[in-house]
């Protein structure tokens, strides 16, 4: 095979310089015509029909000018044009868009001493659209009704009937959902359901859930969707109750928190960063899982409300309900019994604390209400056993953390079909009230 068989389509071995120059130019000054005509008529094409770029920025600006709303309702064109960076030419056109939508409304004029155009203020439709938000628990079950802006509207608890199975519980929360809503069901786009068990990645597997068994059956959110025929999504109770409080109640300003829920079941949600952690299986804060006692015995068989009868009988000792072990005037074998408790206790929060550093644990649910005044105490001994201690406080929303926490994650779901931007979910919504009228 002769050399020449394989030159190059350039062959700078035989062509004069100044022709391979000439070649090379021409070529790059077609391309470049080329590149210019195809520009020309992409612009042409955008321009006429409003193409991907502009539909792009359109969508860009309309995310921008919704958030801030969200962010700073009610407020002025010209308040969300400084909030945004968006110039208020622009801010204008998002804004007729929206209110075309029906999302906002321009709701009052802003007072002003200054001479001139009042501005007018603009706000959410919050009766667009509702969410209900259900905390399932072992003994009782709590419903919180609320407006696209994260207002209460109305809220009940109510006996869980654990004796139904999974489908009979499907419907009743179904129902209990329509009841709640009123006239306003059919403006309800969505629910969203604690349990008391974990909930996998794909937010359909249950597990863990041995106060409420129900839930774990196969296909069990399906059934409530079938019922409800309405979107419905789930979460681990003490995850929705953490994420309640960090919007509305002891965990606002703490980005690294955990919050441990105590009743009839033991459960705990973690925050790093602000970030609830969940796992691949939903079992991230199972702590109750722990073998810290005498053959092995759970944490959740000894401080919850169930666990303290038991153990109770089991050492001869009378209780008439768990709140009897907190009693301040209790005799010799209910005190033995309590130091056991506070043992078990402290473990929990001392694997909280190992878990991530939180700055804070909340603490929520039945028992957890009789320790407010021990609260200080075991930050001492966690102090003393690891050198630093998290702040240890009772829930400030109480028994409807876990559905305030719910409603949170229902309206972040229908934020998210409204195109509003996600990394401001972390302060949304801002609602005027935070707790059931």
């Amino acid at each position: 095979m002769s050399s020449a068989s394989v030159r190059c389509h350039f062959d700078f071995s035989t062509q004069p310089k100044s022709r391979l120059l000439s070649n090379f130019n021409a070529r790059i000054a077609s391309e470049r015509r080329i590149d210019r005509a195809r520009a020309m008529l992409y612009a042409q094409t955008e321009r006429k029909s409003g193409g991907p770029m502009v539909n792009d920025m359109r969508r860009l600006n309309r995310t921008a000018v919704l958030t801030e709303l969200m962010r700073i309702r009610p407020a002025s064109r010209k308040q969300l044009a400084a909030a945004s960076g968006i110039s208020a030419a622009t801010v204008t056109r998002a804004v007729e868009q929206l209110i075309a939508e029906g999302v906002v409304v321009e709701a009052s004029e802003l007072v002003s001493e200054q001479r001139g155009r009042r501005a007018v203020l603009l706000d959410l439709v919050a009766d667009r659209a509702f969410v209900v938000g259900i905390d399932v628990g072992a003994s009782n079950t709590r419903i919180l009704l609320a407006d696209l802006v994260g207002t209460p509207i109305e809220h009940r608890e109510l006996a869980t009937p654990v004796e139904a199975d999974a489908a009979g519980l499907a419907t009743w929360l179904a129902s209990a959902a329509r009841d709640i809503a009123g006239d306003r069901w059919d403006h309800v786009a969505g629910l969203y359901l604690g349990l008391p068990g974990a909930v996998g990645r794909d937010g359909s597997t249950i597990s863990n859930a041995p106060n409420l068994p129900q839930v774990e059956e196969p296909g069990f959110l399906d059934l409530v969707r079938a019922d409800a025929d309405r979107p419905v999504r789930a979460d681990n109770d003490a995850n929705l109750a953490l994420l309640g409080e960090q919007h509305f109640g002891a965990a606002r300003n703490a980005p690294t928190a955990v919050m441990v829920t105590i009743g009839t079941g033991l459960g705990a949600g973690i925050a790093i960063d602000g970030r609830i952690l969940r796992g691949a299986h939903g079992v991230i804060g199972e702590f109750g899982q722990l073998p810290a006692g005498p053959l092995g015995t759970r944490l959740e068989l000894m401080v919850t409300g169930p666990g303290i009868l038991r153990l109770a009988a089991e050492a001869g000792v009378r209780l008439d309900s768990p709140a009897d072990l907190f009693a301040t005037d209790a005799a010799e074998p209910v005190r033995a019994l309590r130091a056991h408790f506070d043992q078990a206790m402290l473990i929990v929060l001392t694997a909280a604390t190992v878990s991530c550093e939180p700055e804070v644990i909340v603490l929520g649910g039945g028992i957890a209400k009789s320790l407010a005044r021990d609260l200080g105490r075991y930050e001492t001994v966690l102090e003393h056993h690891l050198g630093a201690a998290p702040h240890l406080t009772a829930s400030e929303l109480g028994d409807f953390a876990g559905a305030t926490g719910a409603v949170v994650a229902a309206l972040h779901e229908v934020y998210r079909g409204m195109g509003i931007d996600e990394r401001a979910f972390g302060d949304l919504p801002v609602a005027a009230e935070a707790e059931p009228r």
